[in-house]
């Protein structure tokens, strides 16, 4: 009863994080359900370790309670890849427990079955656990952000899974005799080598769709968990992750225009055919003061927010100011791209973090028609995603990518540190166009120059 009340809980959680009103609320339930799945774990006939399991959930604890209140906002999306990583891991450990187990009284059909889910379990295992770490490298800035293209990349994935399927044909039948130790490790191996090679091949801008993928694959491993154990909520628990991850990765490719198969077989702007347009112009600089008056001037303004605004933490400066204009009867909205930042709903969650109303934001679909009657764009450390080379240059890595048409309004305002191109390692043209003007240095700063501006 404990297990059907907390797989409730789950798929209420699931549904209620599928609209930001009900994000808060999809939370609560989740915690519900993981408290009642953990107590009923513990409190069953099959637990007996007390003392282990207390020093295990106290370290566990320990480090959960430390991560939350350590990481920033910032730094969500490589703490999501790196909790991935875990989950990759213990499916990997629990398999080969599960498979050095002594006294097991299976026999038969059923004893082949078992040892094809440690099998399945330790390859989704290990290849979720490498391809996480590397994600949280890239993610985090230790390992660059473009893509690692090996000659015949593709045939060496095939390879490399022919081989994970030779092993298991091996491991199974020295299983029967009591062996199987050695095809395991050699699987193990090739898994891990698959996983860092199907990351690294993926570049900057397709991490969004990277870590929703990963969400997906660490699914799939707690549920061949699940069935090593033999526990039904575990099975239950890995379908919900692994299928939502997997549609939010179809929905977010989709968004992107790029096939999902495409993304993971590796290489971001890989497949043009030619150099991309070179990029040429000058710059328009503008000051704080002179953009406070361009926004006094203006009746619908769209804030588009990218990872620089996340980096500077200027999301509650940027409410001050929609507060601010929305009282001086500006139509102020919000334009979100469904890759901005570093995961999905990276934008979103800085946003209500900072209490901006949810109904003055809105999707990339929802508002890119509006743009020619839009009097000022502010975009805060956005590139890839307001780029027009993706809608105008075949050649350009990001060609066929939809984005947020912000040159179509009166005017454009991008805040940028500097001229660096943007994750993806795209130019962007942009920033020399007629109507953009740059504001140039920390978003934070920058904003708080202009909150000044607006209030004198």
């Amino acid at each position: 009863m404990s297990y059907i009340a907390a797989a409730v809980l789950f798929i209420l959680s699931l549904s209620g994080l599928s609209n930001q009103e009900t994000a808060r609320r999809g939370n609560y339930y989740g915690m519900a359900g993981m408290t009642i799945a953990i107590l009923a774990t513990v409190l069953s006939d099959s637990v007996t370790a007390y003392v282990t399991l207390i020093i295990a959930l106290l370290i566990g604890g320990t480090i959960g309670v430390k991560a939350a209140l350590k990481v920033e906002m910032t730094q969500m999306p490589e703490l999501v890849a790196i909790m991935h990583s875990l989950v990759g891991l213990a499916a990997v450990l629990v398999g080969y427990a599960n498979f050095i187990e002594e006294g097991t009284s299976l026999f038969g059909v059923e004893k082949t079955i078992h040892e094809i889910e440690i099998y399945v379990g330790v390859l989704i295992g290990a290849i979720t656990f490498s391809g996480s770490v590397i994600a949280f490298g890239k993610l985090s800035g230790r390992i660059d952000g473009k893509p690692l293209i090996l000659p015949a990349r593709h045939w060496l994935n095939l390879s490399l899974l022919i081989l994970a399927i030779l092993f298991g044909k091996w491991f199974l039948a020295q299983a029967e005799t009591g062996g199987g130790m050695l095809p395991l490790l050699l699987m193990t191996v090739i898994a891990l080598a698959f996983g860092v090679h199907m990351v690294m091949a993926i570049g900057g801008a397709d991490m969004p769709v990277v870590v929703s993928m990963l969400n997906s694959y660490s699914g799939w491993a707690a549920a061949a968990t699940g069935f090593m154990l033999s526990n039904d909520l575990l099975i239950v628990t890995g379908a919900l992750v692994g299928s939502s991850g997997a549609i939010l990765s179809y929905i977010m490719c989709r968004a992107m225009n790029r096939h999902f198969l495409s993304v993971i077989a590796g290489g971001f702007g890989t497949g043009s055919s030619g150099a991309a347009a070179e990029i040429v112009g000058d710059v328009n600089p503008i000051t704080p003061e002179e953009t406070a008056q361009l926004l006094m001037s203006a009746g619908h303004i769209v804030i588009v927010p990218g990872y620089g605004m996340a980096v500077a933490q200027a999301q509650h400066t940027v409410f001050e100011i929609t507060k601010l204009l929305r009282h001086k009867g500006k139509n102020v909205r919000f334009g979100i791209h469904p890759v901005a930042g570093r995961m999905p709903g990276h934008m979103n969650v800085l946003l209500a973090e900072a209490k901006v109303p949810y109904d003055i934001v809105f999707e990339m679909e929802e508002i890119n028609e509006d743009f020619p009657h839009i009097d000022v764009t502010l975009v805060i450390g956005a590139n890839d995603i307001v780029n027009p080379s993706a809608l105008d240059d075949p050649n350009s890595p990001i060609a066929g990518m939809p984005v947020l048409e912000v040159w179509k309004g009166q005017t454009t305002i991008a805040m940028k540190r500097s001229m660096a191109s943007g994750y993806a390692g795209v130019g962007n043209p942009l920033f020399v166009m007629e109507n953009t003007r740059m504001l140039f240095g920390d978003a934070n700063d920058t904003l708080q120059a202009v909150l000044k501006a607006l209030s004198a």
